[in-house]
């Protein structure tokens, strides 16, 4: 049974997986990501689910990391935060390569791994009022495990303006990236989701998964080699002193010795 996310499949196979630790604004953890890794293979093989729908409860879609996670892997040995790191890395895999259309429903502000669930999602739509942004370098930390599909929906050109520099951005920018399909009033996330779900069940299912197994072929190599890089390049940023100084910082609710 699933205690961190819940999973509603309709009678016409729509899955809607929502993530639901709303008190923590759905800020990802080792058990959500396990939790959210086994939905997707069962919904992959699932032959009755036609549509798979992400979303999150209460006010925010996803927070990102959660920090009290990210303070154990500094306290870690290396092989446990390698372990920590292939988490979210694999579970982003799955959701990019699952054989079944993604819609992502942002209904609240998208930041770290957040915005990495929304670049893997092949459509995604967010709220008007939504913020987003990649604030792990206020922390020490780097966008690693996310930063491959966040390159392949914005390109290198427009990430180098808020994937470095923590910035948070509204959601008509992210619109302008590429993060986001559309934008609309959160009264009608519902309605524009249901558009997006409405051509997929004309479809042939296995030509839908064809089609979007070819596309990511012809797409931004995001390969094992790739992967591993981005899981190595997260172990050795929660190894260095600077992310000890940033997480430590958020929790005595001060600023990190860098900031101005």
């Amino acid at each position: 049974m699933h205690k961190m996310i819940s999973i509603f499949i309709d009678e016409r196979g729509v899955a809607t997986i929502t993530l639901e630790r709303a008190e923590k604004h759905n800020a990802l953890c080792a058990q959500m990501l396990d939790e959210l890794k086994d939905a997707v293979t069962n919904l992959s093989f699932n032959k009755a689910v036609r549509v798979v729908v992400l979303t999150g409860a209460g006010e925010s879609f996803c927070a990102g990391g959660d920090l009290e996670w990210m303070r154990e892997q500094i306290q870690a040995n290396s092989a446990t935060r390698v372990r920590a790191a292939a988490k979210l890395a694999h579970t982003l895999q799955a959701l990019n390569t699952m054989p079944k259309p993604l819609i992502g429903a942002l209904q609240g502000n998208a930041f770290g791994g957040g915005v990495g669930l929304a670049a893997v999602c092949d459509i995604a739509i967010g709220v008007d009022h939504l913020k987003m942004g990649f604030t792990e370098t206020r922390l020490g930390l780097i966008p690693a495990t996310i930063g491959p599909y966040v390159l392949a929906r914005m390109s290198e050109g427009v990430a180098r303006r808020v994937f470095m520099s923590s910035r948070i951005f509204k959601a008509k920018e992210a619109f302008n990236f590429g993060l986001l399909s559309a934008i609309v009033p959160a009264e009608k996330l519902d309605i524009a989701v249901e558009s997006e779900i409405g051509p997929f069940l004309s479809c042939a299912p296995g030509a839908v998964a064809s089609a979007k197994a070819l596309m990511r072929d012809l797409g931004p190599r995001i390969d094992d080699k790739t992967i591993a890089m981005t899981i190595d390049a997260l172990r050795l940023r929660w190894e260095c002193d600077e992310a000890v100084e940033g997480i430590d910082a958020f929790f005595e609710k001060r600023k990190a010795s860098w900031a101005l």
